[in-house]
């Protein structure tokens, strides 16, 4: 199984998890949103004091009525949490969800 998923192209392989979980999404009643949670965590033990990098970082998109990831990416070294979470606002395309966040996403200008 390793060898089939490592052989796969991972972009292909997260726009089909990605159509897949969206497709999960629960409906809702009438004027109930849908909830998605972001959240970003920063992988414990991941840094490289030797090669100079700092720990890995991801952001996931959560739908807490259906319990499912509907999506995850690595956040680039060289930023941080808030353009990572715009841009997946953007690439999941919901219409009518309700995002939630950390306080991090509260600053004045963004």
């Amino acid at each position: 199984m390793r060898t089939v998923l490592q052989s796969l192209d991972s972009d292909t392989l997260e726009d089909a998890f990605r159509r897949h979980a969206k497709a999960l999404l629960p409906e809702g009643a009438v004027g109930e949103k849908a909830v998605v949670a972001l959240d970003g965590k920063t992988l414990r033990g991941s840094f490289d004091h030797i090669n100079d990098r700092k720990a890995a970082q991801t952001l996931t998109a959560f739908s807490s009525a259906s319990a499912i990831v509907l999506a995850h990416t690595e956040i680039d070294d060289k930023s941080n949490e808030i353009p990572a979470a715009q841009q997946m606002i953007r690439d999941l395309g919901l219409t009518g969800v309700v995002f939630t966040a950390d306080a991090m996403h509260c600053q004045k200008n963004i």
